[in-house]
This record gives structure tokens, C-alpha cells and sequence, in this order.
């Protein structure tokens, strides 16, 4: 195996430094999926419901309200009663 690693190390110094970008985004795709997929998903374009905006207007003014601070993780979970 060590052979075929330094192998690899000296294709990757004999590449013209335009085609290490292609490289680097196949080696990632190989070593961890999911954050190619997830790099590589579309952006979500569906737009936001009056609803949502209602909702996300009223977590930020709750937010600054309190200084800017959320709930700790422990005491958001206490309150849900699952602690």
C-alpha cells in the first residue's frame, strides 16, 4: 500500500496546477460523500411562505429582546421535557 501512495503523491506533483482543483473535488467525493452531495445540492429556491416570514420576523425580534441570546441546548430540552 505505501508503495501505491507514494505512487499517487507522485502523479499529484506531476500535474499542471489547473487540473489540481478537478483532482481535489474527486479525492473529496471519494473520502466523504456526503459533504460532496451536500456541496454539490441545488440551493432551495422555493420561496418563503408569508407564514414563514411571520415566524422568522418574530424569532428575531425574541432575539433581541434577550440580548441577542438563545436558549441553551439543556434548557431548551428541559422545557420540552425531555431531559
Amino acid at each position: 500500500m505505501k508503495d501505491t501512495r507514494q505512487h499517487a503523491h507522485h502523479l499529484i506533483d506531476r500535474m499542471p496546477e489547473t487540473q489540481l482543483s478537478g483532482l481535489v473535488q474527486f479525492l473529496e467525493t471519494i473520502v466523504d460523500p456526503v459533504t460532496a452531495a451536500l456541496r454539490n445540492a441545488p440551493l432551495d429556491d422555493e420561496p418563503e411562505t408569508d407564514d414563514e416570514k411571520a415566524a422568522v420576523a418574530e424569532a428575531y425580534g425574541w432575539l433581541q429582546k434577550n440580548g441577542g441570546k438563545g436558549i441553551p441546548h439543556h434548557e431548551a430540552m428541559q422545557r420540552l421535557g425531555l431531559d
